[in-house]
């Protein structure tokens, strides 16, 4: 599989060896080793639970720094609609746009707008995509969502609808109009996106479906919340930037996307658990009946990614109060076809997916490493309890048979180990040689 330079990372001198993590990680990506936690970067899919449940807050997300638009000669930002729930006292969008305006950005493209884009086109191609599949429609906007079904549930790919993510479609649409507008050259442009989650700054980097890089650089949020701050409360007279209707910035929580396609039956899910919870429906054939289901791998959805600031509860209720102060005129707005291609809003090729590939290359050396595996794994006392330094008697037994681990590093395998040779000290004790030995005592340890 891709190499790939994750975004979540880990910092070894704040590790202080607990097993938070490796009982969280949905795809079992980590591993405590001499006191350490070891991220897996072949299984990791970034959802960023690590980051959350870290007592010691030894994971964290790697982003690209703000000096970077420096760069270049124009700037754009890309925000994403979930900033727009950050700030308490902010009701008009404008203030934000304006605000980034300020930090140094030349101008702005909403993700918002290119939302809208996606939403028609994902209502226009869904009925083929339903007479043609045998379960319902998945959304593919969360790269956390993809991924895990790359991992988990690979037979489920070809319900995954293949349109790209709005965040790369904005930015392909606004270099594109800053090339006509501004007479640019492409690589005179920086196109930044502030990211609410590492999921979307490892798929902006390695995209999901796509080749190439669209996207110049990623700002954290949560690092571009605090440059914002002291400005957004001084701004009296924003500048009107902003285009994007409700349908858009309601992407940015749990059923946003449903509503916006004008779906009456789909069912929208948020938080990692459920989501396998209702990919395990899905794979089981238990939810026929829906047409679409939209999955975000974060509570609340993006106004719930790890590099928000605010409660997502709390956001996703300024981001519905906002969208009430937004003309309905806006929610009819898309990006101008003048910067579109139309084949760019389907997929170039299918993720490579399947477990068995992340445990061999080599498809008959990963099959019969499977077939040891769950031999193995039937010896294993099966409680899952992490001692052993990973998340699962499963996951240790993949750890054994790939030479990262020994049986012995299972507790309860190692006392079954201690008791045996317990008793055979014992016996030796008892032994005595055949000149030395009493009738019918001290006889060999084999003839007992």
């Amino acid at each position: 599989m891709e190499s790939i330079t994750h975004s979540v990372t880990l910092d070894a001198e704040k590790c202080k060896g607990c097993i938070n993590c490796i009982k969280r990680c949905p795809t079992e990506a980590i591993r405590v080793r001499n006191g350490k936690a070891v991220i897996m970067n072949d299984h990791c899919i970034d959802c960023g639970e690590c980051i959350r449940v870290c007592p010691h807050n030894a994971k964290k997300a790697i982003s690209d720094p703000i000096s970077m638009i420096d760069n270049y000669k124009y700037k754009i930002a890309l925000p994403a609609p979930s900033l727009y729930g950050q700030f308490k006292s902010i009701r008009d969008v404008n203030v934000i746009l304006t605000a980034l305006v300020n930090i140094g950005f030349d101008s702005i493209f909403e993700v918002a707008l290119a939302a809208q884009n996606v939403s028609d086109h994902t209502k226009d191609i869904l009925p083929e995509a339903r007479a043609l599949l045998s379960g319902p429609t998945i959304s593919s906007a969360c790269p956390v969502v993809v991924k895990l079904i790359c991992v988990r549930y690979p037979e489920l790919l070809e319900n995954v609808l293949k349109t790209i993510a709005p965040v790369e479609l904005a930015a392909i649409a606004a270099r594109e109009k800053a090339v006509r507008e501004k007479g640019l050259k492409p690589e005179e442009i920086g196109v930044f996106f502030i990211s609410p989650c590492p999921a979307k700054i490892t798929a902006s980097k390695y995209r999901i479906g796509y080749d190439g890089v669209v996207i110049d650089g990623i700002l954290s949020m949560r690092e571009i919340f605090v440059k914002l701050l002291p400005i957004v409360d001084k701004i009296k007279e924003p500048m009107k930037l902003s285009v994007a209707g409700a349908r858009g910035i309601k992407w940015s929580f749990s059923g946003g996307e449903g509503s916006a396609i004008d779906e009456s039956l789909f069912v929208a899910v948020d938080g990692i658990d459920n989501v396998i919870r209702v990919l395990d429906e899905v794979e089981n054939d238990k939810l026929s009946s829906v047409r679409f289901v939209e999955l975000n791998a974060c509570p609340g959805g993006c106004v719930g990614g790890c590099l928000s600031v605010e409660n997502p509860f709390v956001a996703r209720a300024r981001i519905q109060r906002m969208g009430l102060n937004l003309s309905e005129e806006n929610d009819t707005n898309t990006i101008d076809e003048n910067y579109l291609d139309p084949e760019i809003l389907y997929w170039q090729k299918t993720p490579e997916s399947g477990y068995p590939f992340l445990i061999d290359a080599d498809r008959s050396t990963a099959i019969r490493k499977l077939a040891d595996i769950e031999s193995l794994f039937e010896t294993l006392p099966g409680i899952d309890c992490g001692s052993c330094g990973a998340p699962s008697c499963h996951a240790l037994a993949e750890d054994i048979i790939n030479g990262t681990a020994l049986e012995s590093d299972c507790v309860f395998k190692l006392r079954e180990r201690m008791s045996t040779l317990f008793r055979e000290i014992t016996e030796l004790q008892e032994y005595m040689p055949p000149p030395f030995r009493e009738q019918g005592r001290g006889q060999m340890i084999n003839d007992k």
